[in-house]
């Protein structure tokens, strides 16, 4: 299948993985493995992580609102700690950058599609050269999973979502990719990630 344009999210598929600070942050301080991620899902929409992510709080509101969610684990949990740590690892992945050049070179378009928040901003700015559109749930107000925020990237680029292949390191968001139709690709390490999409695509991606 010939396709139009590749959709990458963010923190750990382009960028370092949030996840994994995440789970050495519980390992770290005792807490059971998968917690912060039942936490985020339990509480849902009306939650303190997604309400971030939509840009419906700054992070100094997060912070106590994330700390009142995770109050089970406390007093050990904190969230600025977690989320500092967070922000020293996530930093662009060289193998990744140079990939979405060569699909670029191809003809192909690119789009971010980035659950974040406010405070992500800088870093925003440094990688939107790399895409031709980028697409924000602090900016749109609304995230991933939610198929409207996978539909306005496709609007943006002028594709169907069949027209396009998504990189992702979370399944729920990956499973709505597929139920649009598009393509989807799991990125656990990077490297075999490209690896697949290189074989999608059919051309070299380094």
């Amino acid at each position: 299948m010939s396709y139009r344009a590749v959709i990458f999210d963010l923190g750990g598929v382009v960028l370092g993985s949030p996840l994994h600070v995440i789970r050495d942050y519980e390992e770290e301080k005792g807490i059971p493995s998968g917690f912060i991620n039942r936490v985020v899902v339990s509480t849902g929409p009306t939650g303190a992580w997604s309400r971030l992510e939509r840009g419906e709080l700054e992070l100094e509101e997060f912070y106590l609102a994330f700390d009142a969610d995770c109050a089970e684990a406390a007093p050990v949990f904190s969230a600025r700690e977690m989320m500092e740590r967070i922000a020293l690892v996530t930093g662009p992945r060289p193998q990744m950058l140079d990939a979405i050049g060569q699909i670029r070179k191809r003809g192909l378009a690119t789009a971010a599609l980035t659950n974040n928040w406010k405070s992500d901003e800088i870093q925003s700015n440094a990688l939107a050269d790399y895409f031709d559109t980028y697409v924000e749930s602090a900016v749109e107000g609304v995230r991933k999973p939610d198929p409207r925020i996978y539909q306005i990237a496709c609007e943006r680029l002028s594709i169907q979502p069949g027209d396009a292949v998504f990189l992702d390191d979370i399944g729920r968001n990956l499973k709505t990719a597929r139920e649009l139709g598009m393509a989807t690709i799991k990125v656990d390490e990077p490297d075999a990630a490209l690896a697949e999409l290189q074989t999608l695509l059919g051309f070299a991606l380094s």
